[in-house]
């Protein structure tokens, strides 16, 4: 399994969706289009961001349902491959995943998923904030201090703080 992990830090996004620019751009269309975004931002309460894209996961359920294989862990890289070539399109991919971060390519309806730019993510590259960081996995547990970066107050812990006061 490899040790690199796309890290997250929702606290530290503005909502810019650079991100969303870097993937198209990686993953243009043979014409020089932007292709489509893996990675989507979206922005909550004028204030509040969020990114998501493919989580890599180890017990990946979009792997589990793949009837063709299509989908499949890459033990050496901890990235959920895609051939397209296995593709069947039944979408079970789509329903499976518990973070909804498999989509469709419209013309295709081939599948489209973060497949970490091959260990070069463009979205964590062009991060101005870095919200998104591509580096060394850390190992449980994580200090407090830690986890507070990686998982922020929501509005309203913040609220309920600001009222015991």
């Amino acid at each position: 399994m490899s040790d690199k992990f796309l890290f997250v830090s929702p606290n530290l996004c503005i909502g810019c969706r650079s991100c969303e620019l870097a993937c198209a751009f990686r993953h243009a269309k043979k014409t020089g289009e932007p292709g489509i975004s893996r990675v989507h931002a979206y922005t909550y309460s004028g204030d509040l961001s969020l990114v998501t894209l493919c989580q890599q996961c180890d017990e990946a359920a979009c792997v589990k349902v793949c009837p063709t294989k299509a989908l499949a862990l890459n033990e050496k890289t901890g990235v959920v491959e895609y051939d397209r070539e296995k593709c069947v399109k039944c979408g079970m991919c789509g329903v499976a995943c518990p973070f909804g971060n498999i989509s469709y390519e419209p013309e295709t309806k081939l599948v489209i998923k973060c497949d970490l730019c091959q260990g070069n993510p463009a979205c964590a590259m062009f991060c101005p904030t870095k919200a998104l960081e591509y580096g060394e996995k850390k190992s449980p547990p994580m200090s407090d201090s830690e986890r507070k970066r990686v998982i922020p107050p929501l509005p309203w812990m913040i609220a309920e703080k600001a009222a015991k006061k």
